[in-house]
């Protein structure tokens, strides 16, 4: 795969920047991510011109999804991880109540992120909290994986090895060996959510694309899909 090429297509008065990345695959794919960047995968045997043709028959729909998710803004700035500050869990917020203490502890309760510290600095907080969301990701994670596992078609295939880390543009991927990667970040988002990303990511063992056979998998292993994806997208908001 080719570092990403910067594309701009102009179509009547529109004008739509876009990401493109050549890469090893059959199909390709035009992708509207929630920061509202376009980043388009494609052949890498398919030639500049027929891109951007391509993606000129995806205008409409292109210009649609930056729309729907211009609905959501501004979003939830930059947090700055002072007391009273509000951080998420699970799709709930918690604010954050900062104390000195001997030894570095945090707690989740009545409503409240309790953030006991040697040093309250913001930036030593931010540090405390990233563990804290590390460990309990992967913990409820893991968890959910297996129970989504569990409600899966196992007989034809092998259960995709977990990892969990920070994805700066997606909520998960599956790759064709079989490593199914969860954005750290689900954590704090309501867990049907977190189910649909999961099971979204599973029917991609047997699709390994976005094709119509996907979806109609999906539509069968979790019909109200749509509904959850929606709410995922509203979530950090």
């Amino acid at each position: 795969m080719t570092q990403p090429i910067a594309c701009t297509i102009h179509y009547g008065e529109t004008v739509i920047n876009y990401e493109l990345l050549l890469m090893d695959r059959k199909s390709l794919e035009i992708a509207v991510h929630p920061d509202k960047r376009v980043v388009v995968k494609a052949p890498a045997v398919y030639s500049i011109d027929t891109i951007r043709a391509r993606v000129a028959k995806r205008v409409r729909w292109i210009t649609k999804q930056i729309a729907y998710f211009n609905r959501f803004e501004p979003r939830t700035p930059p947090r700055q991880y002072v007391g009273g500050e509000s951080h998420l869990y699970l799709g709930r917020k918690y604010r954050l109540k900062i104390s000195l203490a001997s030894r570095d502890q945090v707690l989740l309760k009545s409503g409240y992120f309790y953030i006991q510290c040697i040093r309250s600095d913001p930036t030593y907080i931010r540090k405390l909290m990233t563990t804290w969301y590390q460990r309990h990701a992967f913990v409820y994670l893991t968890k959910m994986v297996d129970n989504c596992w569990n409600n899966f078609d196992q007989a034809t295939h092998i259960k995709p090895k977990l990892r969990i880390q920070w994805l700066k543009t997606r909520w998960g991927s599956l790759s064709p060996r079989g490593q199914l990667t969860l954005n750290t970040d689900l954590i704090k988002t309501p867990k049907e959510c977190i189910e649909y990303v999961i099971v979204h990511e599973l029917c991609h063992l047997k699709h390994h694309n976005h094709s119509n056979e996907f979806y109609r998998l999906l539509d069968r292993t979790m019909p109200d899909w749509l509904t959850r994806k929606h709410k995922l997208e509203m979530a950090l908001s």
